[in-house]
C-alpha cells in the first residue's frame, strides 16, 4: 500500500503539472500573441510537448508517468497495471488535473472556479480526438516493447504534433479534457461539449490496445528483425 500511495502522488503531482502547463501556456499565449491565432497555438504546444518530456522522465522510475485515464485502463487490459491500481490512477489524474487548472489559474490572477463556454464540437473534432488517442497508445505500446527509454521523447514530441495535424489540438486524455472545462481561458472546452470528446478518447484507446496485442506479442516481433 505504501508503494501504491508514492505511486499515486506521483500521478497526482504530474497530472498537476501538466495542466498548470496546458492552461497557463493558454493564458500567457493568448495575452502575448496580440490577436493572432497560429502564434497563440503554437506558443501554447511547446510547452506542452516539453513538460510531457520532463514529468515522464522524472515520475516514469515511479509509477510509469501515466497522467492520463486513457493510458491507465489501456494497460489495466493489457493486464500490465491492477484494476485496483488503475482505478486509483485515474481518481488522482482527475483530481490532479482541477489542482493544475486551479493553480494557473491563480497564477494569471483570474477566478479560481470557472466554467468554459467554448464549445468544440462535431464530427471532424470527435474523429480528430479517436486519432490522436489512437496514435498517443500506439506510440506508448511501440515504445515500451522496443526501445522503453525513448518513451518520454517519443510521447512529447507526439503530441507536440498532434496539437497542429488533429482539429480538436489533440486532447487525448479524458482527465485532460474534464479539467479543461473548467477553464474559461484559451485552453478551455465547454463541459457539454466534453462527453463526446470522452467517448472518442476511449474508442482511440480501445482501437490501440486491439491493434498493440497484434502488433507487439510479447516482444515476438523481435525475432524478424
Amino acid at each position: 500500500m505504501p508503494q501504491l500511495a508514492r505511486r499515486a502522488a506521483c500521478e497526482l503531482l504530474g497530472s498537476a503539472f501538466l495542466l498548470a502547463a496546458v492552461v497557463g501556456s493558454g493564458i500567457m499565449a493568448q495575452r502575448l500573441s496580440g490577436g493572432n491565432a497560429a502564434l497563440a497555438l503554437l506558443c501554447n504546444t511547446l510547452p506542452i510537448g516539453a513538460i510531457l518530456t520532463v514529468l515522464i522522465l522524472v515520475f516514469g522510475p515511479l509509477s510509469g508517468a501515466h497522467f492520463n485515464p486513457a493510458v491507465s485502463i489501456a494497460f489495466a487490459l493489457r493486464r500490465t497495471l491492477s484494476w485496483r491500481d488503475a482505478a486509483v490512477y485515474v481518481a488522482v489524474q482527475i483530481a490532479g488535473g482541477a489542482i493544475g487548472v486551479w493553480l494557473a489559474q491563480l497564477m494569471f490572477e483570474l477566478p479560481v472556479l470557472q466554467v468554459s463556454l467554448t464549445m468544440r464540437s462535431g464530427t471532424g473534432q470527435w474523429l480528430a480526438e479517436v486519432v490522436a488517442t489512437f496514435g498517443l497508445l500506439l506510440t506508448i505500446f511501440g515504445c515500451v516493447a522496443r526501445n522503453p527509454a525513448a518513451v518520454p521523447y517519443a510521447v512529447g514530441l507526439y503530441i507536440t504534433s498532434a496539437y497542429w495535424f488533429a482539429a480538436s489540438t489533440s486532447f487525448a486524455n479524458p482527465a485532460v479534457t474534464m479539467a479543461r472545462s473548467i477553464s474559461d481561458t484559451f485552453a478551455g472546452i465547454a463541459p457539454s461539449a466534453a462527453p463526446a470528446f470522452i467517448l472518442s478518447q476511449f474508442a482511440g484507446m480501445l482501437a490501440a490496445v486491439a491493434l498493440g496485442r497484434w502488433l507487439w506479442l510479447g516482444g515476438a516481433d523481435r525475432d524478424q528483425r
